[in-house]
């Protein structure tokens, strides 16, 4: 595809671009903070202050959202999205006409910017804007988009302009590796829709394509919907724990939390209880992956997928996965004796330990063994103290520093949307960031990254400053109160802005692979290292300060919050584990040697070791098989990387400046324009093996080598 949002599609966390720089309307506002007269510094005060209503104003101008000027209202979309498909047409022209060498990847990079611009922008729109008329909008851009790049992925004549190109042996050796890879890049988006194929076969890529589109979206929607049942089927005293409609209960998710085991288990098996037409259209989709990649030249869809990333082949990743579990049979055994002990201890009847019970149990353990209340937390994570810790972080270990800007009328969709700056010490602006951290009415209820428009060399010399959206659903302030954060809620702060830094400093010459534009098992590095830095008392120290008081939180605080979190985190990532080996075998060699629920019972009991329920089916609800499909594992090796770096680089001084900028320099500034596997090696000064990635995750995991409580005197 030639517009292209990497982490997991459109708009999954990171995935968005827009316009122009600051010439256009907002974007180049001067520095301004909010003043307000506390003890924090302008970043501290400003997100620690309610947001202040604009003064009623009748007649001024209202700008665009995000500063272009074409969406100060709804109907704005047509008219960007009208502006990029007629340059779209000027720039095919103008690729069919050149010839080959490195204008022409120049040409294909400012097709897919153009067309980024809407639909990325769009994308977020459509999902986090409260007016209904402009999410409306938004979703009709994004469809009209959609369309004219099918039909470019189709476009013989275009594709044939870039094969000249590759094809041209002479001609890609003189190229420097960025481009190089960025031509390959939009090539493997031509090959994976049959665009090198004969025209029947042509036709079919291009029919499967829009079928597995369709499926996709059908199989998102099916599971997360919520089952119903007879209200008489359940015991009158858990019915109230459940939305009553009429003569049915409706049960929309697995209540995991719930103290009560009989609730946990009839939302398993009630929730989990499968539904005939998410089955078929699950077979479905998996089998009309298996075509389409079999069709463009792959011998599975996981083939296919795991082209470019750290792993390479989905062998790699069973390898991977298979150590891995084997590594965690020993800790995992032993965290579900502990949970199976709780469950005896609490409930004497019943203490058989079933699928339902561990993220409950494990919760009671932790609370039982660790003062961890998060009423005894949140007061020292004021939300203007955490912005703080990371401005005081990314000063010492980036040179870079948050500026808050008041954003223009108009260019925010909620008044409490705070726009920051992103200024580096010696090279200036680059970039900004629109931090969208309140709960709201019909707002996603999820913590994401969006990129809003990506960074690139434009023709005149101009950098193209990247926009991106912080997602988070954080409470609001109260009378008495700033906003106060979980330690829970702390760390997701942390670990999105890992990905705004990201999209910061991969500062590329391409759009097509600036910040997270990269394969998903090395993009979430970036944010899962930012944990690390979350849950290091020096760190922690720096910000960590009561609203009222003023007092530092205590040491012993953070490290039995550290401690708590190796409570049965073993039988955690042996989960995760599961379901990354179930994405495997699904996208692994067709036709299925047996039913998915079949599979799924298998797989769980040989790599969870719960039992499987009866005429449940888990799978069905299973919604990272859309975005994420045989790329499940990246969460896990993301976390190894992470966990090798910050061992190697950070865990002496979370400060090092001179590690910071290796960090830069070896990982984020390449964004997607460097094979992942070079830019860990860079980093770690060795190429990592998958033992070695094995052993840093099941390092992760032991108190003695704990990481987090190291005294920095």
């Amino acid at each position: 595809m030639l517009c292209v949002g990497k982490l997991g599609g459109l708009g999954a966390r990171a995935a968005v671009l827009l316009p122009g720089r600051a010439g256009l309307g907002g974007f180049g506002a001067g520095l301004r903070a909010r003043g307000v007269s506390t003890s924090w510094s302008p970043v501290g005060a400003a997100f620690n202050a309610k947001p202040q209503g604009r003064r009623l104003d009748l007649f001024g101008e209202r700008g665009g959202l995000f500063g272009v000027p074409e969406l100060s209202a709804p109907e704005g979309f047509r008219v960007a999205q009208e502006q990029a498909l007629r340059k779209t047409d000027v720039l095919v022209a103008r690729a069919c006409a050149t010839p080959p060498g490195p204008q022409t990847v120049l040409i294909f990079d400012e097709l897919s910017d153009t067309l980024c611009k809407v639909a990325d922008l769009a994308d977020f729109v459509k999902i986090a804007h409260p007016e209904p008329a402009f999410r409306e909008a938004a979703e009709e851009a994004c469809r009209s988009i959609g369309t004219m790049v099918e039909k470019l992925n189709t476009n013989v004549e275009l594709y044939q302009s870039l094969q000249k190109l590759l094809a041209d042996e002479k001609l890609m050796d003189s190229l420097d590796p960025e481009t190089r890879r960025v031509a390959e890049l939009f090539m493997f988006d031509f090959e994976i829709s049959g665009i090198h194929l004969d025209k029947e076969k042509r036709k079919r890529a291009v029919d499967l394509n829009v079928k597995i589109l369709d499926l996709s979206s059908t199989f998102l929607m099916g599971a997360n919907l919520p089952n119903k049942i007879e209200k008489h089927l359940l015991p009158e005293h858990i019915r109230q724990n459940f939305t009553l409609t009429g003569d049915h209960v409706m049960i929309d998710g697995l209540h995991a939390e719930a103290p009560d085991d009989l609730v946990r288990e009839a939302a398993y098996k009630v929730f989990l209880y499968p539904n005939a037409g998410q089955l078929r259209c699950l077979e479905e989709l998996l089998s009309s992956r298996d075509l389409l990649a079999k069709l463009v030249g792959y011998s599975t869809y996981a083939h296919r997928a795991l082209q470019g990333t750290i792993a390479k082949t989905p062998e790699t990743v069973m390898e991977f996965l298979e150590k891995l579990s084997d590594k965690l049979l020993e800790r995992t055994t032993k965290d579900f004796e502990m949970i199976r002990g709780m469950k005896m201890k609490l409930n004497p009847h019943n203490s058989e330990l079933m699928p339902w019970d561990p993220a409950y149990y494990s919760g009671v353990i932790r609370a039982e063994r660790y003062n961890i209340e998060p009423s005894l937390y949140c007061p020292f994570f004021s939300l203007g103290a955490c912005m703080e810790g990371l401005n005081i972080l990314f000063s010492r270990l980036l040179g870079i520093s948050f500026h808050v800007e008041q954003p223009a009328k108009g260019e925010v969709w909620c008044e409490d949307v705070r726009k920051l700056a992103v200024v580096h010490e010696s090279e200036g602006l680059l970039g900004y960031i629109y931090c969208d951290f309140f709960q709201r009415a019909d707002k996603p209820h999820q913590d994401c990254h969006f990129t809003i428009r990506g960074g690139r060399l434009k023709e005149d010399g101009d950098y193209q400053l990247p926009v991106v959206v912080l997602m988070l659903n954080l409470p609001h302030s109260s009378r008495n109160s700033p906003t106060l954060l979980t330690p829970g809620m702390m760390e997701n702060l942390f670990h999105e802005m890992g990905h705004a830094m990201h999209s910061m400093l991969g500062r590329t010459r391409y759009q097509h692979v600036t910040g997270t534009r990269c394969p998903t098992d090395f993009a979430e590095v970036p944010s899962i290292l930012m944990e690390y830095f979350a849950n290091d008392y020096r760190v922690v120290n720096q910000f960590a300060r009561h609203y009222q008081t003023g007092q530092s939180m205590p040491k012993h605080m953070v490290s039995r919050l550290c401690e708590s979190k190796k409570v049965c985190a073993a039988a955690d990532m042996q989960l995760q584990v599961f379901y990354a080996i179930l994405d495997q075998i699904y996208h692994g060699k067709h036709p299925l040697r047996r039913s998915t629920t079949d599979i799924l019972k298998e797989t769980q009991e040989k790599f969870y070791g719960l039992p499987y329920v009866p005429n449940t089916a888990w799978q069905l609800r299973f919604s990272h098989l859309v975005g994420y499909g045989a790329k499940y594992y990246s969460y896990l090796m993301s976390r190894a990387v992470a966990s090798m770096v910050w061992k190697e680089c950070f865990l002496r001084d979370p400060f090092n400046r001179a590690a910071g900028d290796r960090y830069r320099r070896e990982m984020l500034a390449h964004g997607g324009g460097r094979e992942p596997g070079l830019m860990v090696q860079g980093m770690l000064q060795k190429c990592p093996s998958i033992d070695d990635f094995v052993s840093a995750l099941v390092s992760d995991l032991d108190l003695d080598s704990e990481t987090f409580l190291m005294d920095s005197e």
